[in-house]
């Protein structure tokens, strides 16, 4: 047995980042160097056990006279589960060790000197302010990382987040108050988020975050000492002190000795930066009038001033429209038709991050047709949404008026209905308005619209007609609070481990579940007492059994067959039958046959000609038993059966059993099978159809996994159930027929006395022609309505006026593309694939992409009791407060409110800051990576938030860099006189066109967003701008026009790429530039930007442009490692052959300016660096010796690089005897072998590089 030795101390925050790695490892795969879990021991080892003084906890010995490991880095590392922290050698692992290092460097030792002096812990000579700063410091770098990051390495928590917390847990604890928590917003969202893991939860309990003072309890023990420290942290600190106390002293002196004449006019303060707040759009402009923006711009990105005033001009103008530009939508186009409908919303909702994901998704690929020139149409719709309306309508009935549907009356209620949908029912197209969606709302339709419903009306009568679809009485998920069936998508499916007790809808006591009760039917006839023993988890379903089932082969019933058994309540006997499907393993191998009330026993039951006794009705009261069963509701029942078995002696145990319980998602009743009459479609041939298009390659379905899951239900369909009983939706255009003629047959309810009619009139002559009389008939409609899933189906043809010809019809259907949710592939894409064929002869569309599901930050599916919906109206901000109120004014039952707000609360400790619809809209795009589940973290789409205040300032910047009197040339090409920067950025410009391109067409929007993303932020901004700033102040007019050309393309190219993804942003800069040439009004209908118009590759520019940023790279990072940071150090470039010396000389300026260096020379080849420079590579053709003397104390700098050294070679050290040890290989897993392999190197390479400064150093003194 292994054991973990830990401090019990609370704070121990070493021990606890132990404790938590072995919480990983019992979650995961063990731990990760192949042994068992370990025990743990709140104390440290006896001196007895170890060969060596007792090791600084926490410690680890693996079986008794086993390896012992301590400290926490190799201790966790060695217990969290293997392939967690990344392949070794990989780039994951890499990232995942130097996180880690940087937590044990930096984040440690900073957390320490910030927290310890707080806590009285330590002496507090050291200022704690530059304890504080130092922190700071040490936290700058993760808040960077983290602003685009959810973890530091991956979408899990690794080794580096676990490093990384318990490093901050003191502070968190102690130091950082509210107002600290806010300037490092995205490191306390990350810290927050992974101390709410379950394995952190188990360990540290909650975490309460210091407050601003301390209570007693917070307090630590009197037995934590501070670390000891090693002789080379001693020295460093006594350094620091010295250092301090001279400063202090030097300006002392100062204030008491002001220097001589006169005095010096004090500097004016610095002005404080203050929050501008938010920059709000005033000028009046009536709606549907152009925006003004011939004024100044604001000095900083507003998403409120920026979005205000354009989509209803945009909409006004009638850009969204297919038949801008052209005379109709029929007229030839050479570039092609692009048609997509709407996946239609549900009236009763409001949109989620779920819907805007698909409408980015959605409006960025209309955006890119329509700006490529094609006849370009997507089509607005809503659902009606049938039970979700008819649950919200009647819960505001009671609430408002005491009344019921059924007090109302069906005519009266559906007014209701349609009042609601007039007064709230527009919400989600405001909403989808906001998110800049570019539909065209004056085709919007309703699936309850009368040009809709004559679709429904005409797609059933000719499907019964040709009888696809029938009525049969089957069994049908049913809901008993609905009175209902529903369908397969509107069921969840609830876990359970064993015994618990649920909430049931009219219910005052919670049911159990999860339990198998196992009791006696006594075998007929049989004179010694014998019985068969059956297990069941509904007993109350027992009062319906018809027969008893095992397995032909099992030898305990052979004697059995031909045989029957008693019904203790029931006057019916029940034959034994013998069936393959029983499984003889299962409890007795015998199952009780309920043909009315489980899928498998009425399958059973069809083979074997049973008879099929319902004992529930709608309501789920028991019906056809006998009392004192009779009339009870099923729950009820469910305990008079229990006591009446046990009352005759048939009980015969109950157990734990694991389960899945069905759940209405509207009403949280418990779905019960039963047997109703309903209407049916007929499924095979139209799915094998379905299937045969994606075989042939006639539909696409992408991703292109999604195919096999296609197929799997096309080759296993069930004919689907398409009716519903209740009021709200497509009435079905059923009539029963009742004819007063003893002539005619009695009647069948399932069969031909059912008939269909687009009319009344319709209907009746069908039924006299079918039965051969004119007078004698009656008429009755079908009370129920048609599956919601139907009419959603016919969507793509119901929306043109089929059956009916138009312009629309011909020139939009089929469609072009299908874009929506995985989830929801067989519910809506695949009846919409098998009624487009059936009914039109056609596939209602070419292509279907499928995007992924949004989740939160933590994996879990959005769901409004666990507080983690997010409504779009968000991108203006939002507080935890109006969090909350949003749950308030939802649906949501109040036994989850509070478990929602405190997941809120958890996970929005400052509610939402205002992110923009442009930054919502690229955040999305670009998490979505095909094939994956997106875990979403909303701060990550804050970041975005940035990229466009980036985009704002470079566009400020660079129109002032053109001037007022700038006018661009005529076309975009060079003029032949352009700087090798000039022509480095348009070969980058040319690649992100490129990129764009195929990236759409290939629906991979990460792609696209990355290349955007990358030459805005990476190239344009951070390194052209800053070439130019010398080329625009200088003299030479010539190269500054040139520039000024090259940047304006740069501008105009650049926010076409964006536009798709970012209409508004960029919509608002556009139209702040100077036009080329008479163009279109609005970005959204200028010309998207295309590799043939952008050719300007050039790789001659880019490897000279590649040398300079290499060699920018490298002074950079010589410059931090010497804290060079206001100072311009001169720059020796050592290259290996002529052609690198010249093209090093030809980027030298570069250089200089992008590396904010002074002189940057090219050495003569073999001629040597001056004395004092410290080294690096910017190639294999070319070093950087950046020079130092003078700059740095030598001495100092050398008692820093010793200290390093010294702690290297322990490492080294350490790892080298761990590897070396006669177990190592065998014992220690592969992954773990390598990682270390990896650690070895790198320490190995920081060694040589450290002992080539020791050398630079000691040559200086």
């Amino acid at each position: 047995m292994s054991i973990l030795y830990v401090s019990p101390h609370p704070d121990a925050f070493p021990s606890l980042r132990a404790l938590i790695a072995a919480r990983y490892g019992e979650a995961g795969e063990g731990p990760g160097w192949g042994g068992a879990h370990p025990r743990v021991c709140l104390q440290p080892p006896p001196a007895s056990r170890t060969p060596f003084p007792p090791p600084r906890l926490p410690a680890l010995e693996q079986g008794p006279g086993g390896l012992w490991v301590w400290g926490a880095t190799a201790v966790a590392q060695l217990l969290w589960p293997a392939g967690l922290g990344g392949p070794g050698g990989s780039r994951a692992a890499v990232l995942v060790q130097q996180w880690v290092s940087y937590a044990d460097t930096e984040l440690i030792p900073a957390a320490c000197g910030a927290t310890l002096p707080a806590l009285g812990l330590r002496s507090s000579a050291q200022d704690p302010q530059a304890a504080l700063g130092a922190l700071g410091r040490a936290l700058s770098p993760l808040e960077e990382w983290l602003r685009l990051h959810t973890y530091l390495a991956g979408e899990a928590p690794t080794l580096a987040d676990l490093a990384a917390v318990t490093a901050l847990l003191l502070p968190f604890r102690y130091v950082l108050d509210p107002s600290a928590r806010r300037i490092w917003g995205n490191v306390t969202r990350w810290f927050i988020t992974c101390v709410q893991q379950p394995e952190f939860r188990a360990v540290l309990g909650e975490v309460v975050l210091f407050s601003g003072t301390r209570p007693a309890s917070q307090q630590p023990g009197p037995e934590v000492s501070a670390p000891t420290k090693t002789a080379a942290q001693l020295k460093k600190e006594a350094k620091k002190r010295e250092k301090l106390e001279k400063f202090q002293q030097k300006q002392k002196i100062q204030q008491q000795q002001p220097p001589p004449g006169e005095q010096k006019k004090p500097k004016p303060e610095k002005r404080e930066k203050r929050d501008p707040g938010v920059i709000t759009y005033d000028l009046p402009t009536p709606p549907g009038e152009k925006k003004d923006v011939s004024g100044t711009m604001p000095d900083s990105y507003s998403p409120q001033y920026v979005e205000a005033a354009w989509y209803p001009w945009w909409e006004r103008q009638g850009f969204f429209k297919p038949e801008y530009g052209r005379s109709s939508v029929s007229a030839p186009n050479p570039r092609g038709t692009f048609m997509m409908c709407i996946p239609p919303p549900n009236v009763t909702g409001s949109l989620h991050l779920g819907h805007a994901l698909t409408n980015a998704i959605q409006d960025s690929l209309t955006r890119w047709h329509r700006m490529r020139g094609e006849t370009t149409l997507w089509n607005p719709g809503c659902d009606h949404a049938g039970i979700a309306t008819q649950v919200v309508v009647e819960k505001k009935l009671w609430r408002e008026q005491g009344l019921s549907r059924h007090q109302l009356g069906r005519e009266a209620f559906l007014r209701e209905v349609w009042k609601w949908k007039e007064e709230k029912g527009d919400r989600i197209y405001h909403q989808l308005k906001k998110l800049g969606s570019s539909l065209d709302w004056d085709r919007a339709c309703f699936t309850m619209d009368p040009k809709l419903s004559a679709t429904v009306i005409e797609a059933f009568v000719r499907l019964h007609e040709e009888g696809v679809i029938y009525r049969s009485t089957r069994l049908v998920n049913w809901s008993c609070t609905l009175n209902s069936a529903i369908s397969d998508i509107e069921v969840d499916k609830k876990e359970l481990t064993g015994r618990t007790l649920l909430s049931v809808p009219g219910y005052k006591e919670k049911v159990e579940f999860g339990v198998l009760v196992s009791f006696a039917y006594k075998v007929q006839g049989s004179d010694s007492d014998e019985e068969v023993v059956v297990a069941t988890t509904r007993i109350e379903t027992m009062l319906g059994d018809v027969a008893i089932a095992v397995h032909p082969e099992d030898p305990r019933y052979q004697h059995l067959k031909g045989k029957s058994v008693v019904h203790p309540f029931v006057s019916r006997s029940l034959p034994v039958i013998f069936d393959d499907f029983v499984d003889m393993e299962f409890g007795t191998g015998a199952v009780k046959i309920t043909p009315a009330h489980d899928q498998n026993d009425y399958e059973v039951g069809q083979r074997h000609g049973l008879e099929a006794v319902s004992i529930m009705d709608a309501r789920g009261a028991l019906v056809n038993v006998p009392p004192p069963f009779l009339g009870l509701p099923r729950f009820e029942a469910r305990k008079a059966v229990l006591a009446a078995l046990k009352e005759r002696g048939l009980f015969r145990g109950v157990e734990d059993n694991p389960m899945v319980v069905p759940l209405c998602n509207r009403s949280k009743d418990v779905v019960e099978p039963l047997l109703r009459p309903q209407w049916y479609v007929r499924c095979g041939e139209m799915a094998q159809a379905a299937s045969a298009a994606v075989t042939r390659g006639d539909l696409r379905i992408l991703p292109e996994a999604h195919q096999r899951t296609w197929h799997a239900w096309m080759d296993n369909i069930r004919d689907w159930c398409i009716s519903r009983q209740l009021w709200w939706g497509h009435r079905i255009p059923a009539y029963f027929v009742t004819v007063s003629d003893p002539a005619v047959p009695p009647e069948d309810p399932d069969g031909r006395y059912w008939v269909s009619g687009r009319t009344e009139a319709e209907a009746r002559e069908k039924a006299a022609k079918e039965f051969g009389v004119s007078h004698k008939i009656s008429l009755q409609q079908d009370e129920d309505v048609l599956d919601t899933w139907f009419s959603s189906g016919l969507f793509p043809f119901s929306i043109l006026g089929w059956p009916n010809q138009s312009e629309d019809l011909s020139v939009f259907y089929p469609g072009t593309l299908l874009e929506t949710g995985h989830d929801i592939l067989f519910f809506w894409v695949a009846r919409m694939v098998m009624l487009g064929l059936k009914l039109t002869g056609k596939l209602p569309f070419k292509e279907v992409y499928l995007h992924a599901i949004v989740r939160d930050a933590h994996g879990r599916k959005m769901s409004k009791s666990l507080g983690n919906v997010i409504d779009p109206d968000v991108i203006h901000g939002v507080s935890l407060q109006g969090l909350h109120n949003q749950l308030v004014n939802s649906n949501l039952d109040p036994s989850e409110m509070e478990k929602a707000k405190e997941g809120q609360k958890a996970d929005f400790p400052a509610g939402i800051p205002e992110c923009g619809t442009d930054a919502l809209r690229f955040g999305l795009c670009a998490y979505t990576s095909q094939g994956r589940d997106i875990n979403l973290d909303v701060n990550r789409i804050l970041g975005y938030r940035h990229f466009c205040n980036k985009l704002w300032n470079a566009t400020k910047f660079a129109l002032r860099g053109l001037g007022k009197g700038f006018v661009p040339s005529a076309t975009s090409e060079p003029g032949g006189r352009e700087s090798l920067a000039d022509r480095w950025i348009r070969s980058r410009l040319t690649e992100a066109v490129r990129l764009s391109n195929q990236g759409f067409q290939a629906y991979d929007f990460p792609a696209v967003t990355t290349a955007q993303y990358s030459f805005w932020l990476y190239e344009l901004c951070d390194v052209y701008l800053e070439c130019l700033k010398p080329v625009l102040n200088g003299v030479d007019q010539v190269a500054a026009e040139s520039a000024r050309q090259t940047l304006y393309t740069c501008l105009d190219v650049g926010l076409r790429l964006l536009s798709p993804f970012m209409p508004f942003v960029t919509e608002e800069l556009f139209q702040r530039l100077p036009r080329r040439t008479p163009q279109a009004p609005s970005l959204c209908v200028t010309s998207y930007p295309e590799p043939s118009e952008c050719s300007w590759k050039d790789p001659e520019a880019e490897a000279a442009f590649e040398l300079a940023l290499s060699i920018t790279r490298a002074v950079r990072s010589l410059r931090a490692d010497y804290n060079l940071t206001r100072i311009r150090p001169d720059c020796f470039l050592e290259v290996a052959d002529e052609a690198t010396g010249a093209l090093a000389s030809a980027v030298s300026g570069y250089v200089q300016t992008l590396a904010s260096a002074g002189i940057v020379a090219v050495l003569a080849l073999g001629a040597s660096a001056p004395q004092g420079c410290a080294v690096a590579l910017a190639s294999d053709r070319c070093s950087v010796h950046l020079q130092l003397q003078g700059l740095v104390d030598p001495a100092r700098e050398l008692g820093k690089l010793q200290a390093k050294r010294d702690e290297a070679q322990r490492q080294a050290q350490r790892l080298q005897e761990r590897r070396a040890a006669s177990s190592y290989s065998v014992k220690v897993p592969l992954k773990v072998q390598e990682a270390d392999e990896a650690k070895l190197q790198q320490t190995e390479a920081e060694l040589r590089k450290v002992e080539e400064a020791i050398a630079l150093f000691q040559k200086m003194l």
